[in-house]
């Protein structure tokens, strides 16, 4: 049996087809540290992760890239998501990363990543799905503890910048184990009796533990199914929770997120004075275009002669007695010329104009026309009408033309 022999470019897609088809290598997390990182003008990062017995090279192409939310240095011991295959040109094996967690937070950076591609794949991020915040909300619900810093922040900057606004606080737990479900169960809430026309969930600052209630798969999915708009505020701006990319707006702080949630008090009121303003000098601009008209209207001779109104109308219509005489006029000499044009043409054909020409016309005892020798018979009297006159006679004997004129001839 003949040896098969690859070639170099059979093996390499050989050994990277192998590594695709095994599911544990497409999603995996390496522990590591950073060796070699450099960022290309073109937003692609490589990098080598190693541990004390072996070294793997790493890619992180620039959409990964440009989520990271720390910058990468050598020493950093890191945890890198992604899959592991062959680039065949190389024939060398490599880690495309998806992300890239600090060492530091340790297994919970690990489940938030892992809870972030999840709901992230099931669209819960998804920009299509978030709604549009109130621009006036009359009342506010603020889910969190009613002992920390952060409501009483919120509050006083709700009453500074809207005091129109409502605020009803739904007390819940911010940490522990217990407090996902409360502040889930309080969203619901919310939502079922309509508490406020939007939602404010969050806390002040703390360590990753502090915050990973609103990491929590529960909390997430109350947010994503609210039918109220949320506003995701938990700890200070560099801390990022899986609330805040499932609520319909993300603040920085919950101070901020008093802010974004109401419009500015002052700036409403500077705005509606400019209204006021420009209402007023609209109107002042309208009713001296009315005043305008109606001075015109008084320099207009009908009103300063009540009846020349009349006289002008008057002379108009008399203006168009005139035209409709003189139309008549101009009818009845038309159709008088067409009267005396038709008697003409009918005088000229009436038969007393031939008889006047030394014809006559024979009618027979019925008074019928005689046409021909055959409307007659021998002895039947007949009327002989001439141009002047007429004579009765008595038909002696009828008789055609032909034979008259040979009669003639004998």
């Amino acid at each position: 049996m003949e040896q098969h022999i690859f070639g170099v470019t059979e093996v390499n897609q050989l050994v990277k087809l192998l590594l695709d088809g095994e599911p544990m290598l497409q999603d995996v997390y390496v522990r590591g540290e950073l060796s070699n990182y450099k960022m290309y003008p073109s937003g692609h990062h490589y990098f080598t992760m190693k541990d004390p017995e072996g070294a793997l090279r790493c890619v992180m192409f620039r959409g990964q890239a440009s989520r990271l939310r720390f910058r990468p240095e050598n020493g950093m011991k890191v945890i890198a998501q992604g899959r592991i295959t062959v680039f065949p040109r190389d024939g060398a094996y490599q880690l495309y990363c998806n992300s890239l967690t600090p060492e530091g937070a340790g297994d919970l950076a690990v489940a938030f990543e892992q809870l972030k591609s999840k709901l992230y794949a099931e669209g819960l991020f998804d920009p299509a799905h978030k709604k549009p915040l109130p621009p006036y909300p009359e009342s506010i619900a603020v889910v969190t503890s009613s002992a920390g810093a952060a409501i009483h922040d919120m509050i006083r900057i709700l009453k500074r910048r809207y005091p129109l606004a409502k605020v009803i606080l739904l007390p819940v737990r911010v940490q522990g184990t217990e407090a996902p479900l409360e502040i889930a169960g309080a969203i619901r809430y919310a939502n079922k009796w309509r508490v406020g026309d939007v939602i404010i969930t969050g806390r002040g600052g703390g360590s990753m533990e502090d915050l990973w209630a609103f990491n929590d798969e529960r909390v997430a999915r109350a947010i994503y199914d609210s039918e109220l708009p949320v506003i995701s505020a938990v700890g200070h701006e560099p801390d990022v929770t899986i609330s805040d990319f499932v609520a319909d707006a993300r603040a920085s702080t919950p101070s901020n997120a008093a802010e974004i949630a109401v419009p500015d008090g002052m700036a409403l009121r500077h705005w509606l004075a400019g209204a006021a303003s420009g209402l007023v000098k609209s109107e002042r601009a309208r009713f001296e275009a009315l005043r305008q008209r109606l001075r015109a209207l008084e320099e207009k001779r009908v009103m300063r002669d009540r009846m020349a109104y009349v006289q002008d109308k008057r002379m108009a219509l008399l203006h168009v007695q005139q035209r409709l005489g003189d139309i008549s006029a101009r009818l009845v000499s038309q159709k008088r010329q067409q009267v005396s044009v038709l008697g003409a043409a009918l005088d000229a054909m009436s038969p007393l104009k031939v008889l006047g020409r030394g014809y006559a016309m024979a009618q027979g005892p019925s008074g019928s026309i005689l046409r021909t020798w055959r409307d007659t018979k021998t002895g039947e009297q007949i009327t002989v009408t001439l141009g002047e006159g007429g004579l009765v006679c008595t038909v002696d004997r009828p008789y055609e033309k032909e034979q008259r004129a040979c009669r003639q001839k004998k």
